[in-house]
Parts: C-alpha cells; structure tokens; sequence
C-alpha cells in the first residue's frame, strides 16, 4: 500500500495543478490583450503625430499663401519668417517648400516640393501626400490661393513638406508610454489575479486536506460550504459516498446473515448426515426426510438472502425506469414457482385493462412480488390472489390470501430482517416482506399490510410514470 501511494503521489506530482492551468490561460489573456493594446497604441500615436504635425504643415502652407501678394500682374511670395517657426520644433527635421503659379512652375522654393499638376488642378482643401526630401521619407501639403484681380487671374499652389523624424520619434514616445502604464497595469492585474485565484481555490484545498486526513472507513457526509462549484461537487461526492455505504453495509449485513444464519442449519445438516450413516436402516428414512426437510430450508434462506442482495444491489445502481405493474404480476404468475412451494393452492391473477406504470426495476420488482406471493403461501390461506390497481398519483401491486393474517402484536414486526412468526419458524428466513420494504424505500413507495373483506392483503405502492418519461 505505501509503495502504490508513492506511486500515486509521483504520478499526481508530474501534473499540472489547477492553480497552474488557471494562471497559464490568465497569463495567456493578459499577453494578448498587452499585444493588442501595444499594436492599437503604436497606431494611436502614430496617428496623433501625424494629425499634430500635419497641422503645422498646413499652418505653415496658409502662412506663405496669405504672404503673396499680385505686382505688376506677376504674384510675388514674400516669405514670413512665421511660417517656419512652427516647423523649427522639429530642428532635425528638413523643411522643403515651392510656391507655383497656374501652370505649375516655379516661382520660388525648391523643385522637388512639387505636387502634380493634374490634381492641383482639382483642389479646394488643403491636400496631403507623401514624397521624399534629398531621399529621406516626408510629408507634404498643398494649399491653393486663388486670385482674381483686373491684371492676374488664377491660383497659386503653395506646398510645404517636412521630414519624418520628429513625428516617427514622438509616436514611438506615446506607444513607449502607452507600453509602461500597460506593463505595470498588466503586473498589478497578474498579481491580483494570483491572489484571487489562489484565495478562490482555498476549499478545493481544504476539501483535499479533509479527504486525505479522512480515515479510509470513514463514509459520513463532507460539509457542503465554500462556493456553489465546491459545494456541487461536495454533495456529489456525498451521494456517492452514501451509495458506497450502503453498498458496504449490504455486503456486512449479507455476510454476517450469512455467518448468523447459515451455522445452524449446515450444523444441522452435517448431524442428520452423520447420524443416517450411523443409524440403523429401520431409522434411515426418517434421518433422511430430515436432511431433505434442512436442505429445503437451507436454500430457502440462501435464496431470499441471494434475493435480498440482488435487490439492494440493483436500488443503487439500476435507474428507475417506467414498468407496468400488470407485466410484473403476469411474469411471477407465469414463472409458477409457486406450483412447486404450494402445488395444492390457487392462486388467480386479477389485473385490468389499462396499464398501472410506476417508475422502478423490473427485475427488483418481481423479486419483491415473488416473495408477497410466498409469503402468502406459505402462512396465507387459499385462494391467493395477485393484482394490481391505481389511485391518484400511485401505482400498486398487491398479493392477498383468504386468511385473516397475523395477530397485531406480530403484524407490528413483520417486515424486519430474520422476524418470523410462531407459526412460520422452522420453514421459513424471515425475509420475505424485508425485500418488499426495502424495494419500496429504493424507489420511493412504501408496504401496506391489513384486512380486507376477502382477507389478508400486502400491497406494494409505488409513485406513476412521471410525465415525459420514455415508455
């Protein structure tokens, strides 16, 4: 046992723990949310830079524009110190400018600012477009000026572009702090959520400690406390445990049924054996009606003990299913097993037309009907009838003999295991109507004995087929 326990223990100690899994997947959630985050912001800054700077652009564009003036119906641009102030901030930048009549050509600036003629044509906003600046990447802007005097008629395109530098660094600024607050964010949101899981896990642990402090025997109910997922699975594990009870406690009882009841009559057996070999031959048949009268009870009892196993057994691991109540009392008058217990008896069979269903086991069923009918046969008075009837909610099957029963004071003991009347010892286990009882408390019905106008009756009710449920 120690050595498969360490075996256990190695192999639990090479999995993962929950705890692990858990903060694998939140570790997993929180890198991807930080990717996305750095992605939208590295597009957010690169964005406000570009908005930032292009409006000193166009503010520098505007001011050169409004500097031109018409002379002698030529335009002369008188370039503002101004209009370059605002693009002096960036002083790595390089600024380039041209300033074009209605023909595009050049009337002061550098060649290379020149938009294309085609769409200069066609503005009437400030219009933006990337080129390049003595083969560095830039951005350019295009204003138009339109003139409409007596001796020059016509726009003047004005474009100013600058370099890159200064709004590639300041978006890399904005997604750098956009980084920090998101890394020391995403370390406080790890740490909390560490803190949190472990403290959500404290009853799996809890519970785990009760388990393995537990004594091996020890099959009584777990406190169901802690939250809703920890308490589902402690009332599960509680109705297991409850099953596996009675599971252990049928087989103790069976076993020491059997040790209690078995030693007398095997004891009694071995005895008439021994003296039918010692006897004389004159004494011999009566030795032997003995032995075959001990045989006979011997399986009695080892049948209704086998019986009462198989019922317990089947309470706890067969699902209740619809069963008709007149196809149980047709098999067990068709078996005729009780033309070998009372082969002089009559026993008649009185069911009706619509179908009695309860929700139950078949096979537990007919043994309990089985054992009502031997029973009645046994200490019941002919004509022994089976049938079945209905009332509300609750489906029956019921055996009665012709008799008038039991005394009351005996009446209030039937039922128990090995409880036997004064008529019935000798040939009788006991446990007849202690299958019966425990059939009804496994499928929720109950064992109805009392007098009747025709006799002595034992009814064994049972709740209907529920609604919905398949046939």
């Amino acid at each position: 046992m120690d050595r498969l326990a360490a075996t256990q223990a190695l192999d639990l100690a090479g999995q993962r723990t929950l705890l692990s899994r858990v903060m694998g997947g939140v570790l997993s959630l929180l890198a991807m949310g930080g990717v996305v985050v750095m992605l939208a912001s590295f597009a957010y800054g690169k964005n406000a830079a570009r908005q930032s700077f292009d409006r000193l652009l166009v503010g520098a564009a505007s001011d050169i524009a409004e500097s031109i003036n018409v002379v002698d119906g030529v335009p002369i641009a008188d370039i503002p110190v101004s209009a370059f102030g605002l693009l002096a901030f960036a002083d790595e930048d390089r600024v380039s400018y041209s300033v074009r009549g209605p023909d595009g050509d050049l009337l002061t600036g550098h060649e290379e600012a020149k938009e294309r003629i085609d769409v200069a044509h066609s503005l009437t906003q400030p219009h933006f477009f990337d080129a390049k600046i003595h083969g560095e990447p830039a951005r350019f802007v295009t204003v138009v000026r339109r003139f409409s005097e007596r001796d020059f008629s016509g726009n003047v395109f004005v474009t100013v572009g600058q370099t890159l530098r200064a709004r590639n660094a300041m978006a890399m600024s904005l997604t750098k702090g956009a980084a920090l607050v998101t890394g020391l964010g995403g370390l406080a949101l790890i740490l909390s959520a560490f803190f949190v899981i472990r403290s959500a896990m404290r009853p799996l642990d809890r519970m785990t400690q009760e388990l393995l402090d537990r004594d091996p025997y020890d099959l009584t109910p777990m406190p169901a406390d802690g939250p809703a997922e920890v308490a589902v699975m402690v009332l599960a594990m509680n109705r297991f445990m409850q099953r596996l009870d009675r599971q252990v406690g049928a087989m103790r009882h069976l076993i020491s049924d059997t040790a209690h009841q078995l030693r007398t009559p095997v004891a009694a057996i071995r005895a008439q054996a021994e003296l039918a070999i010692e006897d004389d031959r004159d004494h011999l048949p009566q030795r032997l009606d003995r032995l075959v009268r001990r045989t006979r009870s011997l399986g009695t009892l080892l049948d209704q003990m086998l019986s009462r196993a198989l019922v317990i057994h089947r309470a706890d691991n067969a699902p209740p299913t619809p069963v008709d109540l007149r196809d149980i009392a047709l098999k067990v008058l068709e078996d005729r097993d009780h033309e070998v217990l009372a082969p002089e008896a009559v026993v008649e069979l009185r069911i009706g037309e619509a179908p009695v269903m309860v929700m139950a086991d078949d096979i537990s069923l007919s043994e309990a009907v089985k054992n009502m009918l031997a029973n009645a046969l046994r200490h019941g008075v002919s004509p022994v009838v089976i049938g079945t009837s209905c009332s509300q909610d609750r489906g029956a099957i019921w055996v009665e003999d012709a008799g008038d029963g039991p005394p009351p004071d005996v009446l209030d003991k039937i039922g128990q295991r090995f409880e036997r009347s004064a008529a019935s010892k000798g040939n009788s286990a006991g446990l007849g109507l202690s299958i019966v009882g425990a059939v009804a408390q496994a499928f929720g019905g109950e064992v109805q004995m009392g007098k009747t106008d025709a006799g002595f009756r034992v009814t064994l009710s049972l709740p209907q087929k529920m609604e919905g449920a398949p046939t």
